[in-house]
């Protein structure tokens, strides 16, 4: 017999590492499966399609604390911006610039990471270790009062090589201790590493993420 969704979410739980923020992938998933994982007590759920988002989410619970964790463009940023609880892919000026004006018009400060390329596939988006030092120390934070960096956000390469799965993992947890420890950042807690999926959560943790995003290890096969 197939686990239910409690025996489900229980196990991912039980996976967890102290101070992992676990992130329900609910892209895809109807509405009723979002209350179920709800009802048991989830509060943190992650989508990757803005209208999918903004749909969404006037129909369910307001104190559910919605992650975006697709790949967001400029065009969609004023459908995720009202309801957002963190954006988890910035990766360019311009995108934390359109964030900041929306925002802004929205009332609201909100929270952001910036998501750096670490794995070894070109279809993966993000910023090269380069282009993050040059964000962290160049871009006109300082004019942005409607945005604020918690941290970075990455996706392993997509292959059974857990060793350079790790090594990813490792990495970008080198790279965000070098941001948090150089006082360079932009004002705020800098505090937030996410990395891990279903099938790679426990390299993630034990590499030092802090918020893992899980989708069929919760909710089953779509």
């Amino acid at each position: 017999m197939a686990p239910t969704l409690a025996e489900r979410y229980q196990a991912v739980k039980a996976g967890l590492r102290p101070g992992v923020t676990l992130v329900a992938v609910s892209k895809t998933r109807t509405m009723d499966e979002i209350r179920a994982l709800y009802e048991l007590g989830q509060r943190d759920f992650g989508e990757n399609y803005p209208q999918e988002l903004r749909e969404k989410a006037p129909q369910l619970p307001d104190d559910i604390r919605w992650h975006f964790i697709g790949h967001l463009q400029r065009s969609n940023v004023k459908h995720v911006v009202p309801v957002a609880h963190l954006i988890h892919g910035v990766d360019s000026l311009r995108l934390a610039e359109e964030i900041d004006k929306r925002a802004a018009t929205a009332g609201r400060v909100l929270d952001i990471l910036l998501q750096v390329h670490i794995a070894q596939e070109e279809t993966k988006h993000g910023l090269s270790p380069a282009e993050l030092r040059d964000a962290i120390g160049n871009w006109p934070w300082a004019g942005w009062a409607h945005l604020r960096p918690r941290g970075l956000m990455g996706m392993a390469s997509n292959t059974e090589d857990r060793d350079q799965v790790r090594r990813e993992f490792e990495g970008l947890k080198q790279l965000f201790d070098t941001v948090a420890a150089a006082n360079t950042h932009p004002p705020g807690p800098f505090d937030t590493l996410s990395m891990g999926m279903s099938g790679d959560a426990e390299l993630a943790q034990a590499a030092g993420s802090t918020l893992v995003r899980i989708g069929t290890a919760l909710f089953g096969p779509r």
